[in-house]
């Protein structure tokens, strides 16, 4: 009971390390502060693309007029994000050269589809933001534990230098409190790398979903194209 009560709590053993682990400590800490703020804003975000474009899909193929969907989308005042921001690109595109009557139907449909790919690829980077940082994260911060480890254990052994009988009690303490610069790292990196696969893969599935609806919006583009101008 009294070995128990005598063991140094996790906090005095961070107290007690030396400046550099504690600096390491503190750059660990700050790292998995950084990566918990950015899961949880890119989790939030990656939600709400996938709730607006079922909603979108929803409102597109209930046979509603696409003028009308567009001009809803167009008359907000925040500005259209997802598979949204897509469609309102490759209409807005669409309506504007279909007004040159000396256009072709190709050249018609080429701009459509260089209007929807521009907005895709804003909405990529938009939703892809922040990712390489959890990456980062994930892939240095158990080298930089690591390194606060060494140096913690280095720090150790240097104490023993002018001792004539080392023992591993001496030493032990020195070696607890440099360990827990590993740990603080994995508690950074594992987050960072699970949240980075499960966002990457969300991510690569949104993109292929608004590939699908531009496919399909073409095709809706197309019929329309190759109609007569004034119908």
């Amino acid at each position: 009971m009294n070995a128990i009560v005598g063991d140094p709590s996790l906090l005095k053993m961070v107290l007690d390390a030396s400046l550099v682990v504690q600096l390491v400590m503190l750059i660990l800490l700050s790292a998995s502060v950084v990566s918990w703020a950015i899961i949880l804003r890119k989790r939030r975000t990656l939600v709400a693309t996938r709730a607006a474009a079922e909603t979108f899909e929803t409102a597109f193929w209930s046979g509603r007029d696409l003028t009308s969907l567009y001009r809803t989308i167009e008359g907000r005042s925040a500005p259209a994000t997802g598979m949204e921001s897509i469609f309102e690109f490759g209409f807005r595109e669409f309506s504007r050269l279909r007004k040159q009557l000396a256009i072709e139907p190709t050249q018609l449909m080429e701009g459509a589809r260089r209007a929807m790919k521009v907005a895709q690829l804003r909405e990529i980077d938009r939703l892809e933001n922040n990712l390489e940082m959890l990456a980062t994260i994930g892939s240095i911060s158990p080298y930089v534990g690591l390194f606060g480890t060494v140096w913690g254990i280095m720090h150790a052994f240097r104490g023993l230098a002018s001792v004539q009988q080392a023992t591993l009690q001496m030493v032990a303490p020195g070696i607890s409190e440099s360990l827990i610069a590993t740990a603080i790292g994995l508690f950074a990196a594992i987050p960072a790398v699970v949240a980075y696969n499960r966002f990457s893969d969300q991510v690569n599935r949104l993109e292929l979903r608004f590939d699908t609806f531009m496919e399909e919006f073409s095709t809706i583009l197309q019929r329309h194209a190759t109609a007569p101008r004034g119908g």
